[in-house]
């Protein structure tokens, strides 16, 4: 069974369609962190949409690239046979990874986006006036290509003079910024091949060095309800590196099992879920956000007391 099949894009965990199709025992597509195995990506579970029409479907250098207008959802973007966005939902993802270190921030003036390809979340960097520049690393130049023709409410951000954009690998672009950004913020994919390494400890050591001293970071940080071990480790190897790390989290109705998590690590010891900014709703109305409000902010550091107690 393929993931397009009979007018239906069906969404499988990694280890489960390599399974379906034969091609392995899915071992190569479990998800690791500094070389710890963590179980599959979502075992035993599949999500599906309804295919209008497929607007694009090639390989780039790294990935399997797909777009398809779906029924109920716009345009889809998926790579390697996973959703990474859809017109319907996106901005809910968007604004919580962007506006969550943004709004916990004084005043962030210089950004760093590692990922990103669909231009999500520069879109939403760029709607804070207090920002002057805005680098971006995506290692992908067909995802960006693809987003500006068909996710072009996403991507017009591309062309902003604010923008400095490096097509190429974020962990090598790390290497060579110190003491730098005020804010950074990873949009990945799940760690499952070469993304692994956006899940290390030496990653992050380079995001903690490539902050200045006031900085604060987020990441993509799955979900609670399947990588809980993931996690764990995420958040124990980063209490060693900064003197903040606080985990928040929302409903996204299109990823593996409707919520998204979000890590947010600061250098200085002080309480991010509460934001250093409140917007009023004419702030909101002027910034055009959908999801993203001060309230919202502090509710989604709010977490049931099995993950509070499987992060203490």
């Amino acid at each position: 069974m393929d993931s397009l099949h009979k007018g239906w894009f069906t969404e499988f965990s990694p280890d489960d369609l390599e399974k379906i199709k034969n091609t392995g025992n899915g071992q190569d597509k479990q998800l690791r962190s500094d070389g710890q195995e963590m179980g599959g990506a979502w075992p035993g579970q599949a999500f599906s949409l309804q295919v209008q029409e497929v607007l694009f479907h090639e390989k780039s250098q790294y990935q399997d690239v797909l777009v398809f207008k779906s029924e109920t959802y716009g345009n889809v973007l998926v790579l390697d046979g996973i959703i990474q966005c859809t017109e319907r939902d996106e901005f809910s993802y968007q604004e919580m990874l962007a506006h969550l270190p943004l709004f916990a921030h004084k005043d962030p003036k210089k950004v760093l986006i590692i990922g990103g390809g669909d231009g999500g979340i520069l879109r939403e960097v760029l709607k804070h006036k207090a920002v002057e520049k805005v680098t971006m690393c995506e290692i992908d130049q067909m995802v960006i290509d693809v987003s500006k023709k068909f996710l072009p409410h996403m991507s017009h951000g591309f062309s902003d003079p604010k923008l400095d954009l490096y097509v190429g690998d974020g962990f090598e672009f790390l290497k060579n910024h110190k003491n730098e950004f005020d804010v950074i913020i990873t949009d990945s994919s799940d760690p499952v091949g070469p993304a692994e390494s956006l899940f290390g400890e030496s990653y992050y050591e380079l995001l903690r060095d490539a902050l200045n001293d006031t900085g604060i970071l987020s990441s993509q940080g799955e979900s609670f309800w399947l990588h809980l071990p993931l996690l764990q480790h995420l958040i124990a190897f980063n209490r060693r590196l900064f003197s903040k790390v606080q985990y928040a989290s929302s409903p996204v109705s299109t990823y593996p099992s409707g919520s998204m998590g979000y890590l947010i690590c600061g250098k200085q010891d002080h309480d991010l879920s509460v934001p250093a900014r409140i917007l009023d709703s004419a702030a909101l109305k002027e910034m055009k956000l959908r999801y993203y409000n001060s309230e919202i902010h502090r509710a989604a550091f709010v977490l049931p007391q099995f993950v509070k107690e499987a992060f203490e």
